[in-house]
């Protein structure tokens, strides 16, 4: 039996995860090795954790269709591989990170949604440009979802994203280029183990509009079902989200949303130094993982995995801009 891995769920949550995720604590053992026997099919992927506990996640992340699993687990961490300068200082005290976090990107509200979802918000217009890039916020949302994640209730119960796009004006949304929205995209849809019961856009002005419109052939059918537009329609959104669990600036009966909350969580007393949630790769990571020390051959491939997709931080965040004036 499963004991130790489903410590700490409620019968509820083991009962929604039975019903809505087909996860069976009988061959919860087998379902993970199943899994974790693909690994083989790709060499050219530094697979960096490969723990019952890890593997888990994604099985639940897919409702326990083993292939589907898979492919998330080796994206997952494809995307980091490809992506080594996101993920070289991936860390609370990372000074970029830092940054985000205290400005409140993301926002985590201690009170789940009626369905015990975790709500995650962002007030766009609070982007200071010369203060965070793109980059770092994208950083900041991953690493607060690393930390969330590890909680096996929100594993199964999932996570809502809340944007607020009031005072969010034409000249940060500029900055919002067709790459980058590319890799939050493949980050967050793509590339990590939570499900996402739904993406609520909040008094967002014609531009995010003209933006949403361009992102959407990126986006899952799944994805893009759950994505809703409420504009300044707050009562759009207490239907799927109860005030009850809302801070007032959503209309909901909760006091304002304090921005450092949650950097204050994550830096506060016990936190420590050492929780990197590493998996980051350096090269000697990638060496040490694929190498097997001196397969020059498998090193050589796992380089090349890694050069196509990686954009320096530069280039990511000086293409073409999505929103031209002219």
């Amino acid at each position: 039996m499963m004991s130790h891995l489903h410590a700490g769920l409620s019968s509820e949550t083991t009962e929604k995860a039975r019903l809505e995720l087909n996860e069976n604590p009988d061959t919860l053992h087998q379902d993970i090795q199943q899994v974790r026997d693909m690994i083989v099919t790709r060499p050219d992927i530094g697979f960096l954790r490969t723990d019952d506990d890890f593997i888990l996640r994604f099985l639940r992340a897919r409702k326990f269709d083993q292939m589907e699993t898979f492919r998330l687990l080796a994206q997952y961490f494809q995307f980091r591989q490809q992506n080594l300068d996101m993920f070289q200082s991936f860390k609370v005290d990372d000074p970029g990170i830092k940054r985000a976090l205290t400005d409140g990107f993301p926002g985590v509200l201690e009170t789940p949604d009626q369905h015990g979802r975790k709500i995650l918000i962002l007030f766009a217009s609070n982007w200071d440009q010369s203060r965070n890039s793109f980059t770092d916020i994208l950083r900041a949302i991953l690493l607060s979802l690393e930390v969330l994640i590890e909680n096996p209730e929100l594993q199964i119960n999932g996570f809502i994203l809340i944007i607020d796009w009031s005072n969010f004006s034409f000249k940060q949304a500029s900055k919002l280029t067709p790459n980058i929205l590319k890799l939050a995209i493949e980050g967050l849809q793509d590339s990590f183990p939570a499900r996402f019961g739904g993406i609520h856009f909040v008094n967002q002005p014609w531009y995010i509009h003209a933006m949403y419109t361009i992102i959407k052939p990126f986006l899952k059918d799944k994805t893009r079902k759950r994505i809703f537009l409420h504009g300044n329609n707050l009562n759009s959104l207490h239907q799927l989200i109860h005030p009850e669990c809302l801070p007032s600036e959503f209309g909901g009966t909760l006091p304002p949303y304090d921005m450092g909350i949650w950097a204050r969580t994550l830096l506060g007393p016990d936190y420590n130094d050492e929780t990197e949630y590493t998996l980051t790769y350096d090269a000697l990571h990638v060496r040490e993982n694929c190498g097997g020390g001196g397969d020059k051959d498998m090193m050589k491939r796992s380089q090349s995995a890694v050069e196509p997709g990686t954009l320096r931080q530069t280039d990511r965040e000086t293409s073409t801009p999505l929103l031209a004036l002219d």
